[in-house]
């Protein structure tokens, strides 16, 4: 009984681990898809190298990393990589709620750190298309005032006598809300569902913990420690 619990234990990590990795690399694809094709990465200069593209790059070569690990601990039951799989798994739930915190604590802060850089985005947007010179963050503010609807930080007074033609809805070109209060307004209704995906997402990792523990346990009484 024990035994076949065991085994379906150790197809369930490979499974599991199977699935993640194949999330990872869309995650991946998807990251460099945004890398060849998105403009959307100077609207907030002091965090330039931190934008979405990066961000599903990164994020896909953790996952495709950490499940290769497990899959392959599982599969060959092999107690070094299901540890490393284990520790890869306690440091990043740690970096996650470490980083949930601080976002908590620290929210006024960020909240006026990004309202400051939009501006300086904005002004440096206005200043190039005085000059006649089409720039890349002159793009981003466009894609982001078509897709929300908004214009400038505050309003469109933020752009002064060049307002660009992404602030005009059907049927007026002035009057539209800010897109920092958009923006703002956007991460306060996705909050719920992304606090319900970051603690989904612990349980995940934290039942995989428990699962390679009990697998790389059960190796080592069997004497399988480095099969």
């Amino acid at each position: 009984m024990a035994q076949n619990c065991l085994k379906c234990l150790k197809y369930t990590m490979c499974v599991v681990n199977f699935l993640v990795f194949m999330c990872g690399t869309v995650g991946f694809g998807f990251g460099v898809f945004l890398m060849m094709n998105s403009k959307v990465s100077s609207l907030i200069p002091s965090l330039s190298s931190l934008n979405l593209a990066n961000m599903f790059f990164i994020t896909g070569i953790i996952m495709t990393c950490v499940s290769f690990l497990g899959f392959l601990g599982a599969m060959k039951e092999n107690r070094c990589l299901l540890i490393t799989f284990f520790i890869l798994l306690f440091i990043l739930m740690l970096v996650e709620l470490t980083t949930a915190v601080l976002l908590l604590l620290y929210e006024s802060k960020i909240d006026s750190f990004l309202k400051r850089d939009l501006t300086d985005s904005l002004e440096k947007s206005r200043e190039s298309a005085k000059g006649g010179n089409s720039t890349m963050t002159m793009d981003d503010w466009d894609i982001i005032q078509t897709m929300f609807q908004c214009c400038g930080v505050q309003n469109s007074s933020d752009w002064k006598d060049k307002v660009p033609a992404s602030c005009c809805s059907k049927t007026k070109c002035d009057n539209q809300p800010g897109c920092y209060i958009k923006l703002k307004a956007w991460f306060e209704n996705n909050f719920l569902a992304t606090g319900v995906a970051v603690i989904v997402l612990c349980i995940v990792e934290v039942l995989g913990m428990c699962f390679s523990v009990t697998l790389s346990c059960h190796i080592s009484q069997s004497g399988l420690s480095y099969k």
